[in-house]
Protein backbone atom coordinates (compact mmCIF):
# COMPACT_ATOMS: atom_id res chain seq x y z
CA UNK A 1 0.00 0.00 0.00
CA UNK A 2 2.94 2.61 0.76
CA UNK A 3 4.83 1.77 -2.63
CA UNK A 4 1.53 2.73 -4.14
CA UNK A 5 0.49 5.73 -1.85
CA UNK A 6 3.74 6.85 -3.14
CA UNK A 7 3.43 6.23 -6.95
CA UNK A 8 -0.12 8.10 -6.59
CA UNK A 9 1.83 11.27 -4.70
CA UNK A 10 4.45 11.50 -6.58
CA UNK A 11 3.49 10.64 -10.27
CA UNK A 12 0.45 12.09 -9.67
CA UNK A 13 1.63 15.59 -8.76
CA UNK A 14 4.30 15.59 -11.42
CA UNK A 15 1.77 14.92 -14.20
CA UNK A 16 -0.34 17.70 -12.79
CA UNK A 17 2.37 19.95 -13.32
CA UNK A 18 3.63 18.78 -16.51
CA UNK A 19 -0.33 20.01 -17.53
CA UNK A 20 0.06 23.01 -15.50
CA UNK A 21 3.16 23.93 -17.59
CA UNK A 22 1.14 23.38 -20.98
CA UNK A 23 -1.86 25.14 -19.59
CA UNK A 24 -4.25 22.47 -19.02
CA UNK A 25 -6.13 21.68 -15.67
CA UNK A 26 -4.10 19.79 -13.06
CA UNK A 27 -7.33 17.43 -13.03
CA UNK A 28 -6.44 16.11 -16.28
CA UNK A 29 -3.05 15.01 -15.34
CA UNK A 30 -3.91 13.15 -11.89
CA UNK A 31 -7.08 11.72 -13.80
CA UNK A 32 -4.50 9.96 -16.43
CA UNK A 33 -2.45 9.06 -13.75
CA UNK A 34 -5.21 7.01 -12.20
CA UNK A 35 -6.10 5.60 -15.29
CA UNK A 36 -2.42 4.47 -16.18
CA UNK A 37 -1.34 2.99 -12.55
CA UNK A 38 -4.82 1.17 -12.47
CA UNK A 39 -5.67 -2.25 -12.58
CA UNK A 40 -7.28 -1.73 -15.78
CA UNK A 41 -3.61 -0.44 -17.79
CA UNK A 42 -0.69 -1.27 -16.13
CA UNK A 43 -2.27 -2.32 -12.67
CA UNK A 44 0.59 -1.14 -10.18
CA UNK A 45 -1.94 -0.01 -7.34
CA UNK A 46 -2.14 -2.50 -5.01
CA UNK A 47 -5.46 -4.35 -4.10
CA UNK A 48 -5.62 -2.98 -0.96
CA UNK A 49 -5.87 0.85 -1.62
CA UNK A 50 -8.47 -0.08 -4.43
CA UNK A 51 -10.38 -1.79 -1.75
CA UNK A 52 -10.59 1.05 0.15
CA UNK A 53 -10.80 3.56 -2.65
CA UNK A 54 -14.46 4.61 -2.47
CA UNK A 55 -13.61 5.56 1.27
CA UNK A 56 -10.43 7.60 0.54
CA UNK A 57 -12.32 9.09 -2.01
CA UNK A 58 -15.37 10.07 0.24
CA UNK A 59 -12.16 11.74 2.42
CA UNK A 60 -11.32 13.73 0.25
CA UNK A 61 -14.75 15.27 -0.71
CA UNK A 62 -15.17 15.77 2.54
CA UNK A 63 -12.11 18.01 3.15
CA UNK A 64 -12.86 20.32 -0.03
CA UNK A 65 -16.84 20.84 1.05
CA UNK A 66 -15.46 21.53 4.81
CA UNK A 67 -13.05 23.99 2.85
CA UNK A 68 -16.06 25.28 0.65
CA UNK A 69 -18.62 25.62 3.76
CA UNK A 70 -15.71 27.51 5.65
CA UNK A 71 -15.32 30.48 2.30
CA UNK A 72 -19.03 30.46 1.94
CA UNK A 73 -20.67 33.90 3.47
CA UNK A 74 -24.57 32.74 4.87
CA UNK A 75 -25.35 36.18 3.19
CA UNK A 76 -24.46 35.52 -0.09
CA UNK A 77 -25.76 32.27 -0.14
CA UNK A 78 -29.64 34.27 0.48
CA UNK A 79 -28.72 36.25 -2.56
CA UNK A 80 -28.97 33.02 -4.47
CA UNK A 81 -31.46 31.24 -2.93
CA UNK A 82 -34.07 31.05 -5.11
CA UNK A 83 -31.79 29.97 -9.19
CA UNK A 84 -29.68 27.84 -6.46
CA UNK A 85 -32.18 25.97 -5.72
CA UNK A 86 -33.98 25.66 -9.18
CA UNK A 87 -29.99 24.38 -10.59
CA UNK A 88 -29.92 22.03 -7.52
CA UNK A 89 -32.47 19.77 -9.93
CA UNK A 90 -33.72 21.57 -13.11
CA UNK A 91 -30.25 20.64 -15.41
CA UNK A 92 -30.46 16.86 -13.65
CA UNK A 93 -34.09 16.63 -14.63
CA UNK A 94 -32.92 17.97 -18.49
CA UNK A 95 -30.06 15.45 -19.09
CA UNK A 96 -32.09 12.57 -17.69
CA UNK A 97 -35.14 13.44 -19.85
CA UNK A 98 -32.16 13.39 -22.74
CA UNK A 99 -31.47 9.92 -22.29
CA UNK A 100 -35.08 9.02 -21.56
CA UNK A 101 -35.73 10.29 -24.80
CA UNK A 102 -32.94 9.53 -27.38
CA UNK A 103 -31.12 6.55 -25.66
CA UNK A 104 -34.01 3.80 -26.42
CA UNK A 105 -33.49 5.09 -29.73
CA UNK A 106 -29.91 5.22 -30.20
CA UNK A 107 -28.63 2.41 -27.62
CA UNK A 108 -31.66 0.34 -27.65
CA UNK A 109 -32.29 0.23 -24.21
CA UNK A 110 -35.57 0.59 -22.51
CA UNK A 111 -37.08 3.47 -20.80
CA UNK A 112 -36.42 2.73 -17.88
CA UNK A 113 -32.73 1.59 -18.41
CA UNK A 114 -32.45 4.89 -20.12
CA UNK A 115 -33.41 6.65 -16.95
CA UNK A 116 -31.04 5.06 -14.86
CA UNK A 117 -28.43 5.89 -17.45
CA UNK A 118 -29.20 9.45 -17.23
CA UNK A 119 -29.39 9.38 -13.52
CA UNK A 120 -25.73 8.20 -13.31
CA UNK A 121 -24.91 10.99 -15.72
CA UNK A 122 -27.38 13.74 -14.42
CA UNK A 123 -24.83 14.95 -11.58
CA UNK A 124 -22.31 17.58 -11.79
CA UNK A 125 -18.95 16.51 -10.12
CA UNK A 126 -18.14 18.55 -6.40
CA UNK A 127 -14.84 17.61 -6.67
CA UNK A 128 -13.97 19.36 -9.71
CA UNK A 129 -16.78 22.11 -9.46
CA UNK A 130 -16.02 22.95 -5.48
CA UNK A 131 -12.53 23.41 -5.51
CA UNK A 132 -12.85 26.15 -8.13
CA UNK A 133 -15.38 28.26 -7.13
CA UNK A 134 -13.54 28.39 -3.90
CA UNK A 135 -10.54 29.66 -5.40
CA UNK A 136 -12.88 32.22 -7.06
CA UNK A 137 -13.95 33.15 -3.97
CA UNK A 138 -10.95 33.71 -2.76
CA UNK A 139 -9.60 36.07 -5.97
CA UNK A 140 -12.87 38.09 -6.03
CA UNK A 141 -14.09 36.56 -8.98
CA UNK A 142 -17.82 36.74 -10.09
CA UNK A 143 -18.24 37.37 -5.86
CA UNK A 144 -19.75 40.79 -6.50
CA UNK A 145 -23.33 39.07 -8.07
CA UNK A 146 -22.20 35.93 -5.46
CA UNK A 147 -22.07 33.43 -8.93
CA UNK A 148 -19.36 31.04 -7.34
CA UNK A 149 -21.80 30.79 -3.77
CA UNK A 150 -24.56 29.88 -6.26
CA UNK A 151 -22.49 27.34 -7.90
CA UNK A 152 -21.07 25.98 -5.01
CA UNK A 153 -24.41 25.75 -3.18
CA UNK A 154 -26.69 24.23 -6.06
CA UNK A 155 -23.28 21.49 -7.22
CA UNK A 156 -23.88 19.91 -3.27
CA UNK A 157 -27.63 19.54 -3.50
CA UNK A 158 -27.75 18.59 -7.52
CA UNK A 159 -25.73 15.16 -6.03
CA UNK A 160 -28.38 13.79 -3.41
CA UNK A 161 -31.67 14.66 -5.52
CA UNK A 162 -29.74 12.28 -8.70
CA UNK A 163 -28.63 9.58 -6.43
CA UNK A 164 -32.14 9.38 -4.91
CA UNK A 165 -33.73 8.95 -8.86
CA UNK A 166 -31.23 6.76 -9.09
CA UNK A 167 -31.64 4.57 -5.94
CA UNK A 168 -35.39 4.54 -7.03
CA UNK A 169 -35.14 4.15 -10.76
CA UNK A 170 -33.06 0.99 -10.25
CA UNK A 171 -35.92 -0.33 -7.46
CA UNK A 172 -38.02 0.05 -10.42
CA UNK A 173 -35.83 -2.09 -13.27
CA UNK A 174 -35.07 -5.01 -10.33
CA UNK A 175 -38.75 -5.19 -9.96
CA UNK A 176 -40.44 -2.57 -7.82
CA UNK A 177 -42.11 0.48 -8.19
CA UNK A 178 -41.04 3.99 -7.51
CA UNK A 179 -43.79 5.35 -4.17
CA UNK A 180 -44.40 8.32 -2.96
CA UNK A 181 -41.76 8.11 -0.12
CA UNK A 182 -39.09 7.36 -2.72
CA UNK A 183 -39.87 10.86 -4.10
CA UNK A 184 -40.67 12.31 -0.53
CA UNK A 185 -37.02 11.07 0.56
CA UNK A 186 -35.30 13.90 -1.65
CA UNK A 187 -36.55 17.15 0.01
CA UNK A 188 -36.30 14.99 3.61
CA UNK A 189 -32.44 13.58 3.35
CA UNK A 190 -31.66 17.67 2.22
CA UNK A 191 -33.18 19.02 5.19
CA UNK A 192 -32.35 16.61 7.73
CA UNK A 193 -28.80 17.20 6.67
CA UNK A 194 -28.53 20.92 6.70
CA UNK A 195 -30.11 20.92 10.01
CA UNK A 196 -28.39 18.06 11.44
CA UNK A 197 -25.05 19.85 10.14
CA UNK A 198 -25.93 23.12 11.21
CA UNK A 199 -26.85 22.06 14.55
CA UNK A 200 -23.08 20.35 14.79
CA UNK A 201 -21.74 23.12 13.63
CA UNK A 202 -23.28 25.64 16.79
CA UNK A 203 -22.22 23.54 19.24
CA UNK A 204 -18.78 22.93 17.87
CA UNK A 205 -18.66 26.91 17.83
CA UNK A 206 -19.79 27.31 21.00
CA UNK A 207 -16.91 24.54 22.72
CA UNK A 208 -14.19 26.54 20.86
CA UNK A 209 -15.40 29.96 22.28
CA UNK A 210 -15.54 28.54 25.64
CA UNK A 211 -12.43 27.11 26.20
CA UNK A 212 -11.26 30.58 24.59
CA UNK A 213 -12.82 32.56 27.12
CA UNK A 214 -11.89 29.96 30.21
CA UNK A 215 -8.11 30.31 28.87
CA UNK A 216 -8.26 26.71 27.62
CA UNK A 217 -6.71 27.33 24.03
CA UNK A 218 -7.10 24.69 21.41
CA UNK A 219 -4.41 24.72 18.51
CA UNK A 220 -5.47 25.34 15.45
CA UNK A 221 -4.19 21.75 14.38
CA UNK A 222 -6.54 20.34 16.80
CA UNK A 223 -9.95 22.16 15.95
CA UNK A 224 -9.15 21.03 12.29
CA UNK A 225 -8.74 17.14 13.90
CA UNK A 226 -11.97 17.70 15.75
CA UNK A 227 -13.88 19.33 12.65
CA UNK A 228 -12.73 15.86 10.49
CA UNK A 229 -13.54 13.73 13.12
CA UNK A 230 -17.02 15.10 13.54
CA UNK A 231 -17.39 15.10 9.83
CA UNK A 232 -16.45 11.56 9.46
CA UNK A 233 -19.48 11.07 12.10
CA UNK A 234 -22.01 13.00 9.99
CA UNK A 235 -21.16 10.80 7.11
CA UNK A 236 -21.47 7.25 8.70
CA UNK A 237 -24.53 8.87 10.09
CA UNK A 238 -26.21 8.51 6.56
CA UNK A 239 -25.40 4.78 6.47
CA UNK A 240 -26.26 4.14 10.18
CA UNK A 241 -29.51 5.64 9.49
CA UNK A 242 -30.37 3.70 5.94
CA UNK A 243 -33.71 2.71 6.11
CA UNK A 244 -34.25 4.40 8.73
CA UNK A 245 -34.84 8.18 7.29
CA UNK A 246 -32.84 9.45 4.58
CA UNK A 247 -30.17 12.34 5.45
CA UNK A 248 -27.34 13.58 3.36
CA UNK A 249 -24.11 13.00 5.19
CA UNK A 250 -22.19 15.59 2.42
CA UNK A 251 -24.73 18.57 3.07
CA UNK A 252 -24.51 17.78 6.86
CA UNK A 253 -20.61 18.32 6.45
CA UNK A 254 -20.75 21.60 4.11
CA UNK A 255 -23.20 22.92 6.56
CA UNK A 256 -21.59 22.51 9.86
CA UNK A 257 -19.04 24.01 8.39
CA UNK A 258 -20.71 27.30 7.09
CA UNK A 259 -22.53 28.12 10.75
CA UNK A 260 -18.88 27.17 12.35
CA UNK A 261 -17.75 30.03 9.76
CA UNK A 262 -20.95 32.28 10.45
CA UNK A 263 -20.77 31.80 14.71
CA UNK A 264 -17.17 32.02 15.18
CA UNK A 265 -14.44 35.17 15.15
CA UNK A 266 -13.20 35.96 11.97
CA UNK A 267 -9.54 34.70 12.85
CA UNK A 268 -10.71 31.29 14.18
CA UNK A 269 -12.89 30.47 10.84
CA UNK A 270 -9.49 31.96 8.42
CA UNK A 271 -7.51 29.93 10.45
CA UNK A 272 -9.17 26.65 9.46
CA UNK A 273 -9.65 27.32 6.22
CA UNK A 274 -6.26 27.77 5.72
CA UNK A 275 -5.46 24.18 7.55
CA UNK A 276 -7.88 22.45 5.09
CA UNK A 277 -6.57 24.51 2.32
CA UNK A 278 -3.22 22.85 2.66
CA UNK A 279 -4.67 19.04 3.61
CA UNK A 280 -6.74 19.73 0.38
CA UNK A 281 -3.18 19.61 -2.08
CA UNK A 282 -2.80 16.15 -0.97
CA UNK A 283 -6.82 15.33 -0.54
CA UNK A 284 -6.96 16.44 -4.33
CA UNK A 285 -4.04 14.08 -5.54
CA UNK A 286 -5.73 11.23 -3.84
CA UNK A 287 -9.25 12.14 -5.27
CA UNK A 288 -9.08 12.05 -8.87
CA UNK A 289 -6.05 9.43 -9.01
CA UNK A 290 -8.70 7.33 -7.96
CA UNK A 291 -11.33 8.18 -9.56
CA UNK A 292 -9.06 8.02 -12.59
CA UNK A 293 -8.48 4.35 -11.32
CA UNK A 294 -11.84 3.27 -11.00
CA UNK A 295 -12.43 3.99 -14.96
CA UNK A 296 -11.97 1.21 -17.02
CA UNK A 297 -10.85 2.52 -20.31
CA UNK A 298 -12.01 -0.81 -21.88
CA UNK A 299 -15.89 0.24 -22.06
CA UNK A 300 -15.27 3.07 -23.83
CA UNK A 301 -14.53 0.79 -26.79
CA UNK A 302 -17.74 -0.64 -26.16
CA UNK A 303 -19.96 2.90 -26.21
CA UNK A 304 -19.11 4.16 -29.40
CA UNK A 305 -19.76 7.60 -31.42
CA UNK A 306 -23.55 7.07 -31.06
CA UNK A 307 -22.94 6.99 -27.04
CA UNK A 308 -20.90 10.22 -27.11
CA UNK A 309 -23.05 11.94 -29.21
CA UNK A 310 -25.65 11.03 -27.16
CA UNK A 311 -23.42 12.45 -24.42
CA UNK A 312 -23.47 16.22 -26.15
CA UNK A 313 -26.86 15.96 -26.62
CA UNK A 314 -27.82 15.23 -22.72
CA UNK A 315 -25.00 18.21 -22.45
CA UNK A 316 -27.12 20.58 -24.72
CA UNK A 317 -30.59 19.90 -22.69
CA UNK A 318 -28.34 20.55 -19.55
CA UNK A 319 -27.02 23.60 -20.56
CA UNK A 320 -30.70 24.82 -21.58
CA UNK A 321 -31.96 23.75 -18.05
CA UNK A 322 -29.27 25.91 -16.64
CA UNK A 323 -29.87 29.13 -18.85
CA UNK A 324 -33.65 28.59 -17.34
CA UNK A 325 -32.42 28.10 -13.64
CA UNK A 326 -31.15 31.66 -14.30
CA UNK A 327 -34.01 33.48 -16.09
CA UNK A 328 -35.23 36.59 -13.56
CA UNK A 329 -31.40 37.17 -11.91
CA UNK A 330 -29.25 40.27 -12.66
CA UNK A 331 -26.74 37.89 -14.71
CA UNK A 332 -25.52 39.21 -18.07
CA UNK A 333 -25.09 36.94 -21.20
CA UNK A 334 -20.85 36.53 -20.75
CA UNK A 335 -21.98 35.01 -16.26
CA UNK A 336 -24.86 32.97 -17.56
CA UNK A 337 -22.58 31.35 -20.39
CA UNK A 338 -20.19 30.46 -17.04
CA UNK A 339 -22.81 28.97 -14.94
CA UNK A 340 -23.22 26.86 -18.01
CA UNK A 341 -19.86 25.73 -18.45
CA UNK A 342 -18.73 24.92 -14.47
CA UNK A 343 -22.14 22.79 -15.03
CA UNK A 344 -20.33 20.38 -16.98
CA UNK A 345 -17.92 18.36 -15.52
CA UNK A 346 -18.89 14.83 -14.07
CA UNK A 347 -16.74 12.26 -12.37
CA UNK A 348 -17.28 11.23 -8.63
CA UNK A 349 -20.67 10.50 -8.83
CA UNK A 350 -20.16 8.66 -12.21
CA UNK A 351 -17.01 7.00 -10.51
CA UNK A 352 -18.85 6.09 -7.56
CA UNK A 353 -22.09 4.45 -9.02
CA UNK A 354 -21.68 3.75 -13.02
CA UNK A 355 -20.84 0.13 -11.91
CA UNK A 356 -23.73 -0.39 -9.58
CA UNK A 357 -26.28 -1.46 -12.41
CA UNK A 358 -23.56 -4.22 -13.92
CA UNK A 359 -23.04 -5.50 -10.22
CA UNK A 360 -26.69 -5.63 -9.59
CA UNK A 361 -27.06 -7.90 -12.90
CA UNK A 362 -29.14 -5.58 -14.82
CA UNK A 363 -29.10 -6.37 -18.48
CA UNK A 364 -27.65 -2.29 -19.05
CA UNK A 365 -25.33 -2.62 -16.56
CA UNK A 366 -22.78 -2.79 -19.35
CA UNK A 367 -23.67 0.26 -21.39
CA UNK A 368 -24.08 1.99 -18.34
CA UNK A 369 -21.02 1.88 -17.21
CA UNK A 370 -19.76 2.04 -20.73
CA UNK A 371 -21.12 5.62 -20.90
CA UNK A 372 -20.22 6.98 -17.63
CA UNK A 373 -16.59 6.36 -18.08
CA UNK A 374 -16.55 7.75 -21.14
CA UNK A 375 -18.58 10.69 -19.56
CA UNK A 376 -15.61 11.55 -16.95
CA UNK A 377 -13.17 11.29 -19.61
CA UNK A 378 -15.11 14.02 -22.25
CA UNK A 379 -16.63 16.52 -19.25
CA UNK A 380 -14.35 16.33 -16.57
CA UNK A 381 -11.47 17.83 -17.94
CA UNK A 382 -13.89 19.91 -20.80
CA UNK A 383 -15.52 21.48 -17.88
CA UNK A 384 -12.30 21.90 -15.71
CA UNK A 385 -10.56 23.54 -19.03
CA UNK A 386 -13.20 25.38 -19.83
CA UNK A 387 -13.60 27.21 -16.66
CA UNK A 388 -9.71 27.66 -16.08
CA UNK A 389 -9.42 29.39 -19.76
CA UNK A 390 -12.94 31.04 -19.67
CA UNK A 391 -13.08 33.09 -16.01
CA UNK A 392 -11.58 36.19 -16.45
CA UNK A 393 -13.01 36.82 -19.75
CA UNK A 394 -16.60 36.09 -18.24
CA UNK A 395 -16.06 37.12 -14.87
CA UNK A 396 -15.95 40.28 -13.23
CA UNK A 397 -13.45 40.76 -10.33
CA UNK A 398 -14.90 42.63 -7.22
Amino acid sequence: MLTSLSLIFLIGLAVAAICQKLKLPRIIGMLVTGIVLGPFVLDFLDPSILGISAELRQMALIIILIKAGLSLNINDLKRVGRPAILMSFLPAVFEILAFVLLAPKLLGVTLIEAAIMGAVLGAVSPAVVVPKMVSLMETCYGTDKSIPQLILAAASLDDVFVIVLFSTFVGMAQGGSASAMDIANIPISIVLGIALGAAVGWLLSIFFETSYAHKHLIRNSMKVIIVLGLSFLLMATEAWLEGIVSVSGLLAVMSMACVLQMKSTDFVSKRLSEKFGKLWIAAEVILFVLVGAAVDIRYTMKAGLTAIALIFIALIFRSVGVLLCLIGTPLNFKERLFCVIAYLPKATVQAAIGSVPLSLGLPCGNIVLSVAVLSIIITAPLGAFGMDISYKKLLKKE
